[in-house]
């Protein structure tokens, strides 16, 4: 069973919406990178280094996570990590991805943006016949407004490369709020707008996403279930969710994955995606994720199909090619 159901997984055309580029990093890779840029890594090898991907939390999570980004230096570095996801993405179906990228975790060290920027941007290009992509630049929700305001102005000059913006890191004790006014700043500059909320912070997070900073959807948003009104918002306005259930397997939200409430919101209309967040790190690519939601809460083909169906309208693609897409699960399904 499981072996068909990945198959038919790994067939059906989807969007990946909520996938961090640094969070793709296999152990291998990291190695590799950090002996020809001459970067000291924490881990004596490989083994040992994925021995570390235990988390209790996101906060435990996010301490490997940087570390391992230490090891992200030149363009080429960026551009093979790129490849390296968008290679993977296209073997798990996905037709369309849209990729968080934290600039302030290489700048910080002194990494120059627009090396980041373009090492991402070549890769990109050159299987652009495959797979559709964007970069959407997100805000470190632990560093101040300020430092949001001052990486938004650094990333000017390559606008035309970056589709959206975002918020990520460490949740709790951050509200959205803080942010507003780097967010009226992308959005005046033609940015679309998302941001994660209520992953382990409370469902007020997810409004003050929404109501505060404008978001047009919401990463994870698992905690919006605290708030009976709010899911009810959310399934009338059409304001996708770009779940992680791997993810959140893996950090403690849902330690166990029958108890998930992805298909709770399905049931009441909300528009849910399924996405991998950080696969290196959570051990789950896309397919992996819909193949561990479906069978942790019996969802049927006709499930998977919304799921895939609403990663494409929840996308920021054209209606040109969203409509090809669609037409193109219609056909497999």
């Amino acid at each position: 069973m499981s072996e068909q159901l990945n198959g038919f997984v790994k067939g059906l055309a989807k969007a990946e919406l909520h996938v961090h580029i640094e969070g793709t990093l296999e152990p291998e890779m990291m190695f590799e990178m950090a002996a020809r840029n001459g970067v000291r890594l924490p881990f004596a090898t490989v083994e040992e280094t994925r021995a570390a991907y235990d988390f209790d939390d996101l906060q435990s999570f996010l301490d490997l996570y940087y570390l391992g980004a230490e090891a992200l230096v030149s363009e080429r570095d960026f551009s093979d990590l790129m490849a390296a996801y968008l290679r993977r993405a296209i073997s798990d179906g996905v037709r369309h991805a849209e990729i968080f990228f934290d600039p302030q975790t290489h700048t910080e060290r002194g990494i120059d943006i627009g090396t980041v920027i373009e090492g991402l941007a070549k890769a990109q290009r050159e299987v652009e016949s495959e797979i559709s992509s964007m970069l959407i630049l997100c805000f470190l929700r632990h560093l101040p407004a300020s430092a949001a305001i001052e990486v938004l102005e650094a990333a000017m000059p390559y606008r035309h490369l970056i589709s959206a913006v975002g918020l990520d890191s460490s949740e709790v004790g951050n509200p959205p709020e803080l942010f507003i006014e780097p967010f009226r700043a992308a959005k005046e500059a033609g940015f679309r707008l998302v941001a994660h909320a209520g992953e382990e912070g409370p469902a007020e997070y997810v409004r003050g996403a929404l109501d505060a900073l404008g978001a047009e959807r919401i990463d994870h948003g698992v905690n919006a279930y605290q708030d009976d009104a709010l899911v009810k918002r959310l399934a009338s306005e059409k304001i996708a969710l770009t779940m992680c259930p791997i993810s959140n397997q893996r950090l403690k939200v849902f330690p166990d994955l029958r108890k998930h409430n992805l298909k709770q919101y399905l049931d009441r209309g909300v528009v849910v995606t399924v996405n991998s967040d950080d696969p290196s790190y959570f051990g789950g690519y896309i397919a992996d994720n819909y193949v561990a939601i479906a069978a942790a809460l019996e969802l049927g083909k006709n499930d998977l199909k919304t799921l895939a169906i609403n990663s494409i309208n929840a996308s920021f693609l054209g209606d040109e090619r969203k409509t090809t897409l669609l037409a193109e699960i219609d056909a497999y399904v």
